[in-house]
C-alpha cells in the first residue's frame, strides 16, 4: 500500500513518515515547491538520509501570491499557511496514480489542520484516503519519539534551511518590500531531521 506523504523534512513531517512504515504501508515523500526557491533539495536530503523515495510537487506561483495577500491583509500568517497546506493536499490526491495522501500535522496543531467536514471532502471529491499518524499524538509523545529516533537541528525560522510553505512565502512577502517579521513570530522556532540517531532504526520493518 503506496501513501504519498506531504514533506518538509521537519521532524513532525519525518515522525509521521516513520510511523507509516512501521504500520506496513510503502511511503513516497513530496515536498511542495511554488518555483521560487529551490528549497525543496532540503527535504530531499534528509529524505535520502532516512532512505525515502523523494519528489517534488510543483504548484502555480499565483496560489502563494493568494497566500502573501492573506498574511498581508491578516498581519498574521494561520490563514495563509491554513491554505497553502489545503491546497498542496487537494493537488496531490488529483494526482492519477495517488490513492493515499497523509501529512505531520498534529492533535495539538491550529494550523495547518483540516477539521472533520474538510476530511471528508477531501476524501470525497478526489476518492483518496487521509492517514495522519501524529492526530492522536501530543507534544510531549512526538518529542519523545523525535528525540529517540533522530538527529534534529532546531533553529529560528529566519535561519533554519528548510523546506516548508513558509520559506517561499516569506521570500515573496520580501519581493514586495515587507519585512516578513511583521507578520510572522520573531522567536518561532523550527526543525530540520538530519538523519538518523541510531543505526538500528534504519531497520524500518
Amino acid at each position: 500500500m503506496l501513501v504519498h506523504h506531504l514533506y518538509s523534512g521537519g521532524k513532525d513531517s519525518s515522525l509521521a513518515a516513520w510511523i507509516l512504515t512501521r504500520l506496513g504501508y510503502e511511503v513516497k515523500l513530496v515536498t511542495v515547491s511554488f518555483g521560487l526557491l529551490d528549497n525543496w533539495r532540503f527535504a530531499g536530503e534528509t529524505a535520502e538520509k532516512l532512505g525515502f523515495e523523494h519528489d517534488v510537487l510543483y504548484l502555480p506561483r499565483e496560489i502563494l501570491e493568494k497566500a502573501a495577500e492573506m498574511a498581508i491583509r491578516d498581519g498574521h500568517p494561520n490563514n495563509a499557511i491554513q491554505f497553502l497546506h489545503e491546497r498542496a493536499l487537494e493537488a496531490l490526491a488529483s494526482l492519477p496514480e495517488v490513492e493515499r495522501v497523509s501529512d505531520g500535522t498534529r492533535r495539538d496543531d491550529r494550523v495547518p489542520l483540516l477539521d472533520l467536514p474538510k476530511t471528508r471532502s477531501l476524501e470525497d471529491r478526489f476518492n483518496v484516503a487521509y492517514v495522519r499518524p501524529l492526530l492522536g499524538l501530543g507534544y510531549k509523545t512526538i518529542r519523545e519519539l523525535t528525540e529517540r529516533l533522530f538527529i534534529v537541528e532546531i533553529r529560528e525560522s529566519e535561519e533554519l534551511e528548510k523546506a516548508d510553505y513558509e520559506v517561499e512565502l516569506r521570500y515573496l512577502l520580501r519581493e514586495r518590500g515587507l519585512d516578513p517579521l511583521k507578520i510572522f513570530p520573531r522567536r518561532h522556532y523550527q526543525s530540520r531531521v538530519m538523519g538518523w540517531k541510531e543505526k538500528e532504526i534504519r531497520a524500518r520493518g
